[in-house]
């Protein structure tokens, strides 16, 4: 039975480093050890550290992640990936301790996979709820999100004066050292015509 280990990060280094040594004290090898940085909700096909280790595994060896939310956040991807996996006579165990196949039959298994997987999903709705609801609040107090503007009050009033006077968008631009793009969404969104 050889032990791998995959763990998955958004960002946040302490939070690898954290698995990771987790992973090591458990007995993972170092080289059974993959990891991507990557959310929870992204894609699972863009986690290539996941598709290496998972194409290592055989039958009788044992993944060990620190939850199930590793794999994803959805009661269906945790299932399917869980259900490949004991297909394939792969053991899972988490360490959070609520699961390890080697000690269940495999009815326990899904019983309990579904359970984490629906109670991810909830949580990861309530994330993306309250998320929202904070970006509303913080919007009604005019807080303002998205990159800062390249340009100020007055380029805008230079913009529009050169508009008014017939230069093109990309003359504009260019004597600017702006983006024509740019100059042009100006002029659209402060209602000059053309």
């Amino acid at each position: 039975m050889a032990l791998y280990g995959y763990w998955r990060c958004s960002t946040n280094l302490q939070d690898q480093d954290r698995q990771v040594i987790a992973l090591k004290e458990e007995g993972v090898p170092e080289e059974n050890i993959f990891g991507d940085k990557i959310t929870g909700t992204s894609n699972y096909g863009d986690r290539e550290e996941l598709s290496k280790c998972l194409d290592l595994l055989q039958q009788d060896d044992l993944l060990i992640l620190e939850d199930l939310t590793r794999l994803g956040r959805t009661m269906v991807t945790m299932l399917v990936e869980v259900n490949k996996l004991i297909e394939r006579g792969v053991y899972i165990k988490t360490l959070d301790g609520r699961l390890d196949t080697s000690l269940m039959n495999e009815e326990i298994v899904r019983l309990i996979v579904g359970v984490m997987g629906y109670a991810s999903e909830c949580e990861l709705k309530g994330i993306i709820r309250r998320t929202s609801e904070g970006r509303a609040v913080a919007k009604s107090r005019g807080v303002k999100f998205g990159a800062k503007r390249k340009y100020d009050q007055f380029q805008i009033a230079e913009i529009m004066d050169k508009r008014r006077q017939g230069q093109g968008y990309g003359t504009i631009a260019k004597s600017l050292g702006m983006n024509r793009a740019t100059v042009q969404k100006i002029v659209q969104r402060e209602g000059a015509t053309a």
